[in-house]
């Protein structure tokens, strides 16, 4: 057994939480370098799919805990303002071990004007944010996000040329209600018809906006792949949804344009992880039905968010106990098809929502999984498509020092970012920060196991034990490195 105690030193935990501008670790050794000077003789840090895993470029099984930026009013990507998001932002999001984001590189702003005609401005302000978010390891999954299709709606995701209103619907006003009702009107309805029958092309449009997509950031240290479209909509058939899993509009319409914007993307990028998003239907009733992928490096992107949570949110108190049967049965839906398509599978939005006790019911389920996750969201940034209010981080997006002080410490989680080796068992408590984890070690695997300890939960330093393996070093951003002694299980606590 190896034990290390007190080998972080941290001030008091209101002051850390405050806290985004030095490391509360000294780095050592490769580990600890600046990603942008890493040895260029390693392979381009990107995620890949094995087996249900994500894996890094070493080959270890990557955790990600992140959080959703999506920017939903044109132009569709932060500013560089304290309000947007800047150097201070990526540096906060690393120190608190949120290691992914899911970003909104939306169609309504890669190809704004007309099919093909993409707008390298756009893609250059996303660049400035992605270059931030390298900078600090933070693996980055480009989403083209939507929320009731266009502004017509209510929403927002496509660009106008894709946006234009069907007949007869549009010899009267459009009908415009809150998020999420306008889904159910029959205009919009017909509309999510018309892109799934690829009618007037504006499905081939959405898919060459993916191939330039993929064609910008094929090569970009640090991704982890493409989510093709946010909360797909059945369209007129959504009724049929919570009964039947809509299975005839994944096996007609959902997965034929998946592969069709698949195809676009392997023309740049043969290896980065396509993500198959689930029917918006399926965050209530996990029963989606794609079946398996023509490509060995695809994903499943779902999203869980138990009604119970929302019913409290609008001021109808039934408690949220229930969500923890909800939470779980949907993992082993989420897993279950992902076997089926061949794929690995990211929760890839929770929460929106300032209840900490189902943020802790949510991320424990996670971690009983094994399940990477991205909170939504971590800034509000006005967002037009809410239905629980005020969901970021912050009370104020300009000021990181107004973060939402008990949310953060439910959500900043100590845990394994990348393990040399495959999770056995895993736990973590957010009120007394009390840690296990348990992995088999892969021999062949030369790069330490990374696990990142929270600097919120214990304030006199951190007590470490290790069985089956030692402490090896520190890295930045609050990681320690593990490595094995031998063969057997490693087991590392942390109180």
């Amino acid at each position: 057994m190896s034990r290390r105690s007190g080998s972080f030193a941290i001030v008091a935990a209101a002051v850390a939480v405050l806290a985004f501008g030095t490391s509360l670790l000294s780095p050592v050794g490769p580990a600890g370098a600046d990603p942008a000077e890493a040895d260029p003789t390693k392979e381009t840090p990107r995620l890949s799919r094995e087996g249900r895993w994500l894996v890094d470029q070493h080959g270890r099984i990557v955790l990600v805990h992140g959080q959703n930026l999506v920017w939903k009013h044109a132009p569709y990507v932060p500013s560089d303002s304290a309000s947007g998001f800047t150097a201070e932002d990526a540096e906060w999001l690393a120190e608190y071990g949120f290691n992914g984001a899911r970003i909104g590189t939306l169609w309504a702003g890669v190809t704004p004007d007309a099919p093909g005609e993409v707008d390298e401005d756009y893609l250059d302000d996303w660049q400035r944010v992605i270059d931030l978010l390298a900078d600090e390891g933070i693996w980055m999954q480009f989403d083209f996000h939507q929320d009731m299709w266009h502004e017509t709606y209510g929403g927002e995701g496509v660009p106008n040329w894709a946006a234009k209103r069907p007949a007869p619907y549009n010899l009267h006003p459009p009908i415009k209600l809150s998020f999420p009702a306008t889904y159910i009107t029959p205009e919009l309805a017909t509309v999510y018809d018309n892109f799934w029958a690829n009618k007037s092309g504006v499905q081939d449009g959405w898919a060459a906006a993916w191939g330039a997509v993929a064609q910008r950031w094929a090569d970009q240290p640090y991704s982890m792949g493409y989510d093709l479209i946010n909360e797909p909509w059945a369209g007129k058939e959504w009724l049929s949804c919570p009964i039947t899993g809509c299975a005839s509009s994944y096996a007609n319409e959902f997965q034929p344009a998946y592969e069709k914007a698949t195809a676009e993307i392997r023309r740049s990028d043969p290896e980065g992880i396509v993500w198959y998003e689930a029917q918006l239907l399926a965050s209530q009733v996990p029963n989606s039905s794609f079946g398996p992928a023509n490509d060995d490096q695809v994903g499943f992107s779902w999203h869980s968010y138990c009604p119970l949570g929302f019913l409290d949110s609008q001021g109808i108190p039934l408690g949220v106990d229930g969500c923890k049967s909800y939470d779980d049965d949907h993992h082993e839906a989420a897993l279950e098809q992902a076997r089926t398509m061949g794929a690995t599978n990211l929760m890839s939005e929770f929460g929106a929502t300032d209840n900490t006790e189902l943020l802790a019911i949510d991320t424990a389920s996670a971690d009983d999984h094994f399940a990477s996750w991205m909170h939504w969201a971590y800034k509000h940034w006005d967002d037009p498509t809410t239905a629980d209010g005020r969901q970021g981080m912050f009370e104020d997006d300009g000021d990181l020092s107004t973060v939402k002080e008990e949310k953060l410490r439910t959500l900043v989680r100590t845990y394994p970012q990348a393990t040399s080796g495959t999770p056995v068992d895993l736990s973590f408590d957010p009120e007394t920060g009390a840690f296990s984890y348990t992995y088999e070690p892969s021999p062949g695997l030369e790069e330490p196991t990374e696990i990142f300890v929270s600097p919120l939960h214990y304030p006199d330093g951190p007590d470490i034990a290790v069985e089956g393996g030692r402490v090896v070093g520190e890295a930045e951003h609050n990681r320690i490195l593990v490595e094995a002694s031998g063969t057997g299980p490693v087991t590392v606590t942390i109180d």
